[in-house]
């Protein structure tokens, strides 16, 4: 019976497709077409390679998946892409992963627990053969699941004890900023904490405040401000450090884009950036040395994380040993603390 529209229907191509036009056997077409074509000649890979291209020959990789039980896949949930650092550091993972080979799937959970859960369950659905936890919590549930179920991850930017990340010293990264600041003079100076049941938050808010301590002055518990991160946060309570009765020569907030909002912040009361009141940040985005008046921020191997943790999650995926990864931050001065700088 002919086609009512007229149109010849196209079978699909199969590997038995490409076989025949090569004259080798399925086998040979298959390993020829995977990414490691170990045993099959190079000629005979080039040759089925270019039939494959020319007929129209696509992978079906859920099939493949089913067969292998390798689905390619690769999870990733971070709290949300807008943010510049997660989005640094989820460009490096997914660059990475596709020259292994791999897909990501991204999730934003917007750092709710139950959304972490839902988001998580809708991926592992999709077979994936790994997960990079960008928003792991003290006390989360997430990365612990996993291990139950015997599903690979790593954490990345983030750290739970026990559990195989890739991050920034933070703990050092904090004592950078502080030791940066009491070598400028500083006493009374305030901190915005970010969340401090994320490690990040937590940890560069312990280094710096244990610097200070070290060094004698230690710091007050209404000059530290538990903010979340972003630039709203970073408004809120710089707004909040600002109307102190005696309000901090300097401020260290633990993320640069809640820098950015403590910068509003003292221009409210009408202060200047360094003259009145020092400023530093932390993971020196591009934005920060960019701004009208440049920050001072303590610099973060963001594409480097990325790349890392897939790196070792890769490995976890092959049944390889593999252990946790702890880069060196470095601090980098700008307007925002000295007059000159680099």
């Amino acid at each position: 019976m002919s086609d009512p529209t007229g149109a010849q229907r196209q079978r699909p191509v199969t590997l038995a497709t490409v076989a025949r036009h090569a004259q080798v056997h399925v086998s040979t077409v298959s390993r020829a077409l995977s990414e490691d074509p170990s045993g099959v000649g190079t000629d005979t890979v080039r040759r089925v390679r270019e039939l494959a291209a020319m007929l129209g020959y696509h992978r079906d990789v859920g099939a493949a998946a089913l067969r292998t039980g390798n689905s390619r896949l690769i999870g990733v949930l971070v709290p949300r892409l807008t943010d510049l650092v997660l989005a640094t550091i989820y460009e490096s993972i997914d660059a990475a992963a596709g020259t292994a080979g791999y897909t990501t799937v991204v999730s934003n959970t917007l750092d709710d627990p139950a959304r972490r859960r839902s988001r998580l369950d809708a991926l592992l659905s999709r077979r994936l053969d790994g997960v990079i936890i960008g928003d792991s919590h003290i006390g989360d549930t997430a990365a612990f699941e996993l291990q139950q179920r015997g599903v690979p991850y790593v954490l990345v930017m983030r750290k739970l004890e026990g559990h195989l990340s890739v991050t920034t010293d933070d703990q050092l990264g904090g004592r950078l900023a502080a030791e940066h600041l009491l070598s400028l003079g500083h006493q009374r100076v305030g901190v915005i904490a970010g969340d401090l049941l994320a490690s990040t938050g937590l940890q560069r808010t312990q280094g710096f405040r244990t610097a200070f301590e070290a060094a004698g002055y230690p710091i007050n518990d209404h000059y530290v401000v538990n903010s979340g991160f972003g630039a709203r946060a970073g408004r809120l309570a710089g707004d909040q450090l600002m109307s102190l009765p005696h309000p901090p020569s300097a401020i260290f907030a633990v993320d640069d884009l809640t820098a950015v909002g403590a910068m509003g912040a003292i221009r409210a009361v009408g202060k200047q950036l360094r003259e009145d009141v020092a400023l530093v940040g932390y993971n020196d985005v591009d934005l920060a040395a960019n701004l009208p008046v440049p920050l001072t921020s303590v610099r973060s191997a963001l594409t480097e994380m990325g790349q890392l943790s897939f790196a070792a999650l890769q490995r976890r995926i092959n049944g390889e040993e593999t252990e946790s990864v702890l880069l060196k931050p470095v601090l980098i001065p700008r307007a925002t603390t000295v007059e000159r700088w680099e």
